[in-house]
This record gives C-alpha cells, structure tokens and sequence, in this order.
C-alpha cells in the first residue's frame, strides 16, 4: 500500500480525539502541581508526581487493550465525569493534609481522580489512535510502538506549550486560577468525548460551585477559617505562586503568604501610643537585614544615611527596604512578582514614592554590572524566599560576582538564606558566598535549640543572615546602635544587632560527590537536594499558621 493509500484509510476524526485527549492530559500535569503547592508546597508536590504520572499512563498503555475489551465505549464515556469529580475528591483529601504528612500526601491526593485519570486518558487515546491510523498490515511493531511514540510526542508538545501559558496567563481571570483550570480541563474533556453519564457528574459540579472555597470569593474562605482567629484580606494567583494577604486577629499579626511560606508580615497590634516610624515585622531576620547600616566602615567610622543608596534583591513585604527609606537612604528595589509589590503598598504600609523594578534580579543584575558605567550602592540586600527553597540561580557564583560589582568598595551586603544547617545546599550556598567576598559574618535568627546542641546531626532549619564586605584588610565589626536606628519600634530595638553567630568552618565539609562552590550550569543539580529543606520547612509553617488555613486557602 502506498503512503497516499495508507493516508487515505486515515480516521482523522479518530486521531484528533486521540491527541487531543493526550493535550488535555498534558496541560493537567502543570495544573495538578498548581492545585497542590498552596497545601503541600511546590517542591513537595513535585517529589513523585512525574513517577506517578509515568506509572500510571504506562500502566494505561499496556492495559489499553484490556480495557477496550471489559469496558468497550464505557472507558471513553467515563473519562469527563472522572474529569469534573478530581477537584472534589481532592477538596477533601487535602482537608486531611496534616494526618497525611509530606510527602505522602501529594501522592494520595493525586491518586483521587489525576492518576486514575491519566491511566484510563491514555488507555483510551492509545486505541483511539491505534484504530485511527490502521497499521495493522504493517507488523505487530508498527501497531504498537509508532501510535506509542506519536502519543508521547503530543504528550511532550502539549506539556511544553501548558506550561508555557500558564507562566504567562495564570491569575488573569478565574478561568486561569488553579481550580477553576480543573474544571475548564473537565469542560473540554466533555467536549471531546461528549458522555451519556455526564449527569453523574452534577454533585461534584453542584458542591464545587456553593462549597468549593478555592472557587468561590473571599467570603467563602473566611467562613472556613474564622474559628482558627484568621481572615484572608486579598488573594491573587500569581507566576510566584498563590498569594495572599492573611490577617490574625488573636494575636495581632498580618502575613503575606506564597504557596505553603510566607514572604513576611507585620504585628498589627501595639500598646496604647505606641506609633513606631516603620512597621515591626514578627520575623527577627527582616530587622536583623536592616544592621547593614550598622557596619563599621573602613577605620570604625560611622556610616552616614544621607546620600547612601540602597538595593534589595526581593521585596516580601516591603520591611528592609521600608525601614531604609526612613533613614533617608536612596533605595531601589528589584522584585520579579508585580502582585507581591501590589500586596506590600496596600496592606503593609510600604511608601507608594519608591523605586521598584519589576524584573527577575538576574538580567537586572547581569545588565547593570555590564553597563559602561556602573551604577554602585553602599548597601545591597539579597532577600529571596518563596515555597520552601530559595532560587538556586540567585545564589550561584556567577550571580554573586555579578552582584559583587554592583557594591562600593566600602559596601556592605546582607544575603538571607533559610536552610537546614545540617544539608548539602545550606553548605554549597554558604561556601559559595564566603568565596565571592572575601570578609563575612554569618548570624542565625535565633538561638539553636537543645536538641540541636546536644546533636549536630537533628535538622536544624534556620533564617540565617551572611554580613559581607570586599575589604580584605578591615574586619567586618558592627558599631552598637543608637536610639535613632530603632525608628522607635520595639522589634528593632530587640533584634536590630545580629547576636547569634555560626562558625563558617561548620560548611567545610564536602560531601561525596559535592561541589565546593555552586555555579550556573550546574543549578539543576542542587535541585534533588532541596526536597528535605522544603518538607522541613513545610513542617515548620504547619506550626507557623494551622492547618485549616494552609488546606483551604
């Protein structure tokens, strides 16, 4: 048979239903990890999901015929009405997110409704296109591998272009939010295999549209989270991930949260006439940041407020740089998210009058420190945290270097970083910093704990703040602070002088197959090793905020 014969015999009706299935499969994948971070965290949810997903439409292949034959059109028909059930089963799974743990609790909700979804999605793709394109003349080979690695390929193509759109698209309409992405996918699986048992279906869509709270507006949320003390002030999807603005009212605190961390907050509540001239954050590392001010210049003089200039890698909420403009320092800030800056100016009181460029801080920084006239700054704080690990990229030594030229030869750089003291990133990131400046201080949050002094192997998660300078003569001492640094906070008053100092010679060792210094091409190879630092961590926020508040979002 000729090729023009063999296209002709093609079901071309057959086929596109087929790919087309694989399409909506593929732009799952991206949305299921979406729907879990605010719960689990992104790094979790990524631990077995591709094994998972890899499992189970491989077991969808092989068992592709088996199912056809106990099943027959039945398979096909109940693809939409397991479609519009996942994000209820979910719903309720992820209630349990605390009993379940992490990372075991990724993997049980996404095996109600996603894994069995894409075994019975690729089961009845893969004879969808097998009847489609008649190879049967062709050898049992031809039959089972070309349909195979045509499936895969449209799998690969759809997944490709899925997360390119949702990079750009996700928070722009409730259409693009992660739930309502879960029922436009049922939607469109409806629509290409149009179903007898959609009515099936009408309970799962009933309770998503008057009870589902990620659905719903604000109103909704607070209802489920009013009796843990807290209410949710705005939320956003956002390419960072899933923000919102979350207010205590037991305790008098406010927080911005991004996915299952939270990127600062603010105590709410003060004694009767108290009116600090900046905001108190509840965390001690955002205050301790602001103690660049602090460092003793070259021959212990003071450094001086009027006329410094100021850059913050990563706004959060806005206290550091807030905090330096107060002083009077010239600050420009560089944050990738135009939600968080959205966020920070509404409901923590940081100055509108500012410099922010919305821009990811490597091209900013690779652009300014190539500019043939670089612009430099007496202060730089690196301040980048977000779902349990910090971007690698912005830790690298090419990164640093870069940033390196951005400072004076008398400046200062704060670099905060949140790890577990214990692991392999915490040292790699450390050592990588020590090497770019050759003067540094390194200073934890808080104390250690018992357990941790007792044994240097128990985790040991901490917000630890690198002080450096690019002298190689002056040592780096902090001058003791005046009443005036306070800007008439309690917080800082408490905090502002870093106290709790970590030997560096703790990040020495190596371990086997480590790298001393982390560099750009080989990024991808810290990601493996963040998991442990992000379950640690998901643990830790679990203590932070209760769980009714992380599950129900």
């Amino acid at each position: 048979m000729s090729i023009e014969e063999h296209i002709r015999r093609v079901d071309f009706y057959r086929l596109g239903s087929g790919a087309a299935l694989l399409v909506l499969l593929a732009f799952y994948s991206p949305v299921m990890l979406l729907v879990l971070s605010p719960t689990y965290g992104a790094l979790p949810a990524h631990i077995f999901h591709v094994y998972g997903l890899g499992v189970f439409a491989g077991a969808g292949w092989f068992l592709k015929d088996h199912i056809q034959m106990r099943f027959g059109r039945l398979a096909a028909y109940m693809l939409p009405v397991l479609a519009f059930w996942t994000p209820t089963l979910q719903y309720f799974v992820m209630q349990q997110s605390s009993k379940l743990g992490n990372p075991l609790g990724p993997v049980v909700t996404e095996l109600f409704g996603y894994y069995p979804l894409a075994l019975l999605t690729v089961a009845v793709a893969g004879k969808q296109i097998q009847y489609a394109l008649h190879l049967e003349g062709m050898g049992d080979v031809a039959v089972e591998h070309v349909p195979l690695l045509g499936s895969y390929f449209v799998y690969s193509i759809g997944e490709h272009f899925a997360k390119a759109l949702l990079s750009r698209a996700i928070g722009f309409t409730v259409v693009f939010s992660r739930a309502g992405l879960q029922f436009v996918i049922a939607i469109l699986y409806a629509a290409v295999i149009p179903s007898k048992l959609l009515l099936l279906a009408i309970p799962s869509v009933l309770f998503s549209i008057t009870s589902d709270v990620h659905l719903g507006g604000i109103s909704g949320v607070n209802s489920a989270i009013q009796n843990e003390g807290y209410s949710i002030l705005a939320r956003q999807e956002s390419y960072t991930g899933y923000l919102s603005v979350l207010e205590n009212h037991i305790d008098g605190f406010r927080v911005m949260r991004c996915d299952h961390s939270l990127l600062g907050g603010q105590w709410t509540k003060g004694a009767s006439g108290y009116h600090p001239k900046a905001e108190d954050p509840i965390y001690a590392v955002f205050t301790m940041l602001e103690s660049v001010r602090l460092v003793e210049g070259s021959h212990g003089s003071h450094r001086v407020d009027a006329g410094s200039k100021a850059l913050v890698i990563g706004l959060g909420v806005g206290t550091t740089p807030a905090a330096f403009m107060k002083h009077g320092i010239d600050t420009t800030v560089v944050e990738i998210d135009p939600v968080v800056v959205k966020f920070a100016e509404q409901y923590f009181n940081f100055p509108s009058n500012h410099a922010v460029t919305i821009e990811d801080a490597r091209k900013f920084v690779k652009r300014a420190s190539k500019s043939p006239s670089v612009h430099q700054y007496d202060y730089i704080v690196h301040d980048v945290f977000t779902g349990g690990a910090e971007p690698a990229e912005l830790f690298t030594v090419d990164f640093l270097h870069d940033l390196s030229s951005l400072l004076k030869d008398d400046g200062v750089i704060a670099i905060n970083y949140a790890g577990d003291l214990n692991l392999y990133p915490t040292g790699l990131v450390v050592r990588t910093i020590l090497a770019t400046f050759p003067t540094c201080r390194i200073f934890r949050e808080h104390a250690p704990t018992g357990e941790n002094l007792v044994k240097s192997e128990n985790p040991d998660f901490v917000n630890m703040v690198v002080f450096c300078t690019k002298s190689t003569n002056t040592p780096l001492r902090f001058r003791n602070p005046e009443q005036a640094d306070f800007l008439g906070s309690d917080s800082r008053e408490s905090y502002l002088l870093p106290k709790h100092e970590i030997d560096p010679a703790i990040f020495d060792h190596i371990p086997h197959g480590g790298r001393r210094l982390l560099v750009d091409k080989e990024v991808k190879r810290l990601y493996k090793y963040q998991d442990r630092g992000a379950l640690e961590h998901w643990e830790i926020m679990r203590t932070v905020i209760p769980a009714a508040v992380w599950e129900n979002w």
